[in-house]
């Protein structure tokens, strides 16, 4: 889906044409705002007045003008108003019009009042007393005109003058109000002196009412013409869009506002915004910006049948999984697209802005809240540590390696069979982590001398065993490659791990393991069985954690589907009431980083998986948000069940057979350990079975070593 802030090459074009004079015109757009805003605050100020005293105003205005200019230029350049970018113009830049205009108004009456009060220590009683002859002059003229254009033209004069002569006046109030003192009360002198003091008090005041005046008609002339830039902007150019996907906002909030807003303003973009949808009951019927309230979630599909709706955008950055899921499931058998706006985490952080919306996928149905670390506990765990993880090239590995590289690990070893993802594991690392030492390895774990010779080299502290084959179906058919891969391997990386002294192993294991049905659940299961004796000998502490499937690793069911809906369909699952847990790559990896820092050696650690999902949900899920109609557009096939796969997975960290740890979503599975000597007799009997490949002997091997195998034959 395109990125709402994109601009065409059309914009980019006419605001290089505009550029060049840009500044200038928003220079000259102030100069003329407060020009008229001034010429306001005059007209009312003196709206009253007779025509030849607002004929004085003249003079008057003009001077004030030219005094407050350049006060109101330079406050206003402090506030950076002549940069601003008005189609954008938002209640932040209204805001600061307000607080340039207040500072204006403060420093001009803070002039005016020292110009009443100290005015005349500047002004001259000879300046005063040259007006008042000239005033006399013209006055005289005036009265003795003949014609009436002359009589026109001094009278003129005269009442400009007379403005000038007025603000002259009111520098003298000091002096007037001392020399009323000198006169006896009741005196012909004094009630003249008290007169001319009552007028030019009233000047004064009338003044200061036109300052008051001007910064509320500034404020509203420069916010009024912003706002009619970017009305310009968004209704004339929307008109110009053609054609538009219909566009519904689910959440009447904040970010649905701020989504709308910045859509409105726009003028590349290629939606037409027709509503929004919000549970809450107060706001159906409402608009925000024109844009009406339609309905609630549950009424999505008739809203958007009546609307002719293209896409849905969820603007409700505080969504639980759920209630997104909700959304989604409300609106199956509809062809629609579905896109979201960013967390509140990273739109207050300033990663992503509310404009960047982008696709919802299946991460944001089945992901889970953030996963509360302690830190402080890993980072003892791994900092200056060398670190050698197996499987490094994998989903489960690679991720592994990207937390362990935020601890600041002394070295990193990635450990990988494969050299292309091992390259591209490494490349990525080095570029996002380059104050890391890493180094990539090539290395089959089966191959004992290999691990032999790596462990006596680097003598690792950490290992985080994340190899392994892990395709049921595929193990099904060749079982004794997952013995070799998954208990010989795993032996031979523990081994040497006892053998140099590491301090820390961690196995990466299954929910597979738990009752297993299929040889490579019941090798992990050897597996595990294996180091858990070992640690009872051994200085290193050895611990393993297990987990479900992990949304988006290699092979799992999500890539597959999304390839199968690509293609048209259909869309495959097996059996339609298979169940499965998922939890998101970076959440498992945190949470096996946090399990092995709390390990003392032994423990089966157990990851809390959540709510299970059914598969046929999940495809049903992901061909909506794909925007086609399940069993219409894309259909399901069911393909009955595969060798070894069960139809529910067995995951729970609550139970008799359940230890609880101080994080909520870890928990350790009691186990009663074999005799060592029994149990290693009968491992090295199936390692020697598995070159055969004879799944009967292979079976009948692991059923002696794990009597809750309960595979086929």
């Amino acid at each position: 889906m395109p990125q709402i802030d994109t601009e065409t090459q059309e914009t980019r074009t006419e605001e290089k044409g505009l550029l060049k004079y840009r500044r200038a015109l928003i220079l000259l757009a102030h100069i003329g705002s407060f020009f008229i805003a001034m010429g306001l605050a005059f007209t009312l100020a003196f709206a009253y007045g007779d025509y030849s005293s607002r004929r004085r105003l003249v003079f008057q205005f003009t001077l004030l003008f030219a005094i407050a200019l350049p006060v109101k230029l330079l406050i206003f350049k402090y506030f950076n108003q002549f940069r601003g970018w008005w189609r954008y113009v938002g209640l932040t830049d209204l805001l600061l019009i307000v607080k340039a205009s207040l500072a204006s108004l403060m420093l001009l009456v803070l002039i005016w009042y020292g110009y009443v009060y100290y005015g005349h220590t500047i002004i001259g009683p000879s300046f005063i007393q040259g007006v008042e002859d000239k005033l006399a002059d013209y006055d005289s003229l005036r009265r003795g005109s003949v014609t009436s254009e002359e009589r026109t033209e001094y009278s003129k004069k005269y009442a400009n003058l007379r403005g000038f002569y007025d603000i002259l006046q009111v520098s003298r109030i000091p002096l007037i109000s001392h020399e009323r003192t000198q006169y006896p009360l009741n005196s012909e002198k004094r009630e003249e002196v008290e007169v001319l003091l009552v007028r030019l008090t009233d000047i004064k005041r009338s003044i200061e009412g036109v300052f008051v005046l001007d910064f509320f008609a500034a404020v509203i002339v420069l916010s009024g013409l912003r706002m009619l830039v970017r009305l310009y902007h968004e209704e004339f150019f929307s008109e110009m869009r053609g054609s538009a996907r219909r566009y519904l906002i689910i959440g009447a909030g904040n970010a649905g506002e701020a989504l709308l807003r910045e859509m409105l303003r726009r003028k590349d973009i290629q939606y037409d915004v027709v509503g929004f949808i919000d549970d809450e009951p107060a706001k159906l019927g409402m608009n925000i910006h024109g844009v009406p309230v339609l309905g609630n979630v549950s009424q999505l599909p008739e809203v958007c049948q009546k609307q002719n709706i293209d896409e849905l955008a969820i603007a409700i950055p505080s969504a639980t999984r759920k209630e997104l899921r909700r959304v989604v499931q409300v609106c199956q058998g509809t062809k629609l697209r579905f896109s979201t706006v960013p967390s509140l985490t990273d739109i207050a952080s300033g990663k992503f802005r509310v404009s960047q919306i982008r696709d919802v996928d299946i991460n944001d149905l089945l992901g889970r809240d953030v996963v509360q670390l302690d830190l402080a506990e890993i980072e003892t765990f791994l900092k200056d540590k060398v670190i050698f993880v197996t499987g490094a090239g994998g989903s489960i590995g690679s991720e592994m390696s990207r937390q362990v590289c935020v601890f600041k690990p002394k070295l990193l070893l990635l450990a990988e069979q494969a050299e292309n993802p091992l390259f591209f594991t490494e490349r990525e690392l080095r570029k996002q982590y380059p104050n890391v030492p890493i180094k990539a390895i090539i290395c089959d774990i089966v191959d004992k001398a290999r691990v032999v010779q790596l462990f006596e080299q680097y003598k690792p502290d950490v290992v985080i065993h994340a190899a392994a084959h892990k395709h049921v179906p595929l193990m099904e058919g060749n079982p004794g490659e997952a013995i070799k891969n998954n208990v010989v391997g795993t032996r031979n990386i523990a081994d040497a791990a006892d053998r140099v002294g590491s301090q820390h192993f961690v196995m990466i294991s299954t929910d597979k393991a738990v009752n297993p049905t299929s040889i490579m659940g019941s090798s992990k299961r050897i597996a595990e069985m294996y180091i858990q004796d070992l640690n009872t000998t051994s200085r290193t502490h050895f611990v393993t954690v297990r987990f479900g499937n992990v949304l988006g690793s290699n092979g799992s069911v999500v890539p597959i589907f999304e390839q199968q809906i690509a293609a048209g369909g259909p869309v495959t699952v097996t059996h339609p009431e298979v169940t499965r847990y998922f939890m998101t790559i970076p959440e498992a990896s945190q949470l096996v980083l946090q399990a092995s820092a709390m390990g003392q050696g032994g423990e089966i650690f157990l990851l809390d998986m959540g709510e299970p999902v059914k598969i046929v949900d999940l495809a049903r899920e992901l061909i909506t948000l794909s925007g086609f109609r399940p069993g219409e557009d894309i259909e399901i096939e069911f393909t009955g069940l595969r060798p070894g796969e069960k139809l529910f997975e067995e995951l729970s960290i609550e139970g008799e057979d359940m230890l609880p740890t101080k994080h909520p979503k870890i928990a350790i599975w009691k186990t009663i350990a074999k005799e060592r000597q029994i149990l290693r007799a009968q491992i090295d009997k199936i390692i020697d079975i598995a070159p055969s490949q004879d799944r009967k002997k292979i079976v009948a091997a692991i059923k002696e070593l794990v009597p809750e195998f309960i595979g086929e034959d």
